[in-house]
C-alpha cells in the first residue's frame, strides 16, 4: 500500500481456478451453447485463463475430494471459491466438518501459489420466496456458514467477498428466475467483486469487469414457467426431506 493509499501492482494472474456449486458454473447467466458466469467475466477481466471446475450440486466436501485435486494440477495463480449454501439445506449439516474441509482447501491453494478469494454469504430468505418459519431456520444456517468462512478466512487470510454488502445485493435484477442463481448482472457484480479483492493484493485488472449486460439471452416469461416445471418442482420434491426436519426443529426451539 502506498502513501496515497493505492496498492501497487504485483503480480498478474494468468490461471483463474473457479471451485464450488452451480453459481461458480455460471447458472443464472445463460448465453448461447450453456452457462457463462462469474468466473469467465473474472477470468476476462484478469486476462487469465479459467478452470473451472464447478459443478450444479457441490458441497464444501466435493470441492475439497473431487475439484481440489483437479485444479492443483493446473497450479493456478488466483482462485475464488464459492461453496456451502448446499450444506446449508441438508439434514447432516456440520459447521466443525465445513471449517475443516474449507481450511484444507485454502491452504493447500495457497501452498501451490494461488491467491485465495472465498465468498460470504447474503441471506437468501430476502431473495427467495419462502414460510416465515424455513426463512428464520435458513438464516440461522447461512450465519453458522459464514461464522465458518469467517474463521477460515483469519486462520488463512485469504481474500473474502461479502455478498450481502455488494450494492444491489436484494434487488430483483441482481437475480435470475429462480431467485437461488445470479442473473447476469448478479454474476457481473460478483466478477467485479472479486476483481476488487484480488486487485487488493496487488493484481492486475487487464479489463475492469463491465456491468452492462451483454451477450446473453434474454430471460422471458416462458422461461419463468420453464423453470418453475424443470427445475423449481422436481428441486423442492428432492430437498423436501431435508427441508421439513429443518422446519421442525425451527419451530420447536422458538416455542421452547
Amino acid at each position: 500500500m502506498t502513501a496515497l493509499g493505492i496498492t501497487p501492482l504485483t503480480w498478474t494472474a494468468t490461471r483463474l481456478a473457479v471451485l464450488g456449486d452451480s453459481t461458480g458454473v455460471g447458472v443464472g447467466d445463460p448465453v448461447a451453447g450453456g452457462w457463462r458466469g462469474v468466473g469467465a467475466l473474472l477470468a476476462e477481466a484478469l486476462g487469465a485463463v479459467e478452470h473451472n471446475v464447478a459443478f450444479e450440486g457441490a458441497r464444501v466436501a466435493c470441492v475439497r475430494e473431487r475439484q481440489l485435486p483437479l485444479v492443483l494440477e493446473g497450479r493456478p495463480d488466483a482462485a475464488i471459491v464459492i461453496a456451502g449454501m448446499n450444506d446449508t439445506l441438508r439434514s447432516d449439516f456440520d459447521p466443525a466438518r465445513l471449517r475443516e474441509d474449507l481450511g484444507h482447501i485454502v491452504t493447500r491453494l495457497q501452498a501451490s501459489g494461488a491467491r485465495v478469494v472465498l465468498a460470504r454469504y447474503h441471506d437468501h430468505g430476502r431473495v427467495f420466496r419462502m414460510p416465515s418459519v424455513l426463512k428464520r431456520a435458513l438464516k440461522k444456517r447461512i450465519d453458522q456458514l459464514n461464522d465458518v468462512i469467517d474463521q477460515v478466512q483469519a486462520d488463512t487470510k485469504a481474500g473474502l467477498l461479502d455478498l450481502d454488502a455488494i450494492p444491489g445485493a436484494y434487488e430483483h435484477a441482481v437475480w435470475s428466475v429462480d431467485r437461488l442463481h445470479p442473473s447476469e448482472l448478479g454474476h457481473r457484480l460478483l466478477a467485479e467483486g472479486f476483481a476488487a479483492r484480488l486487485a487488493e493484493t496487488g493484481c492486475a485488472i487487464s479489463t475492469p469487469v463491465s456491468l452492462v449486460c451483454q451477450g446473453g439471452r434474454r430471460i422471458t416469461v416462458a422461461h419463468h414457467i420453464a423453470w418453475l416445471i424443470v427445475r423449481g418442482i422436481p428441486w423442492v420434491c428432492r430437498r423436501g426431506r431435508d427441508l421439513i426436519p429443518l422446519m421442525v426443529r425451527a419451530v420447536v426451539e422458538r416455542r421452547t
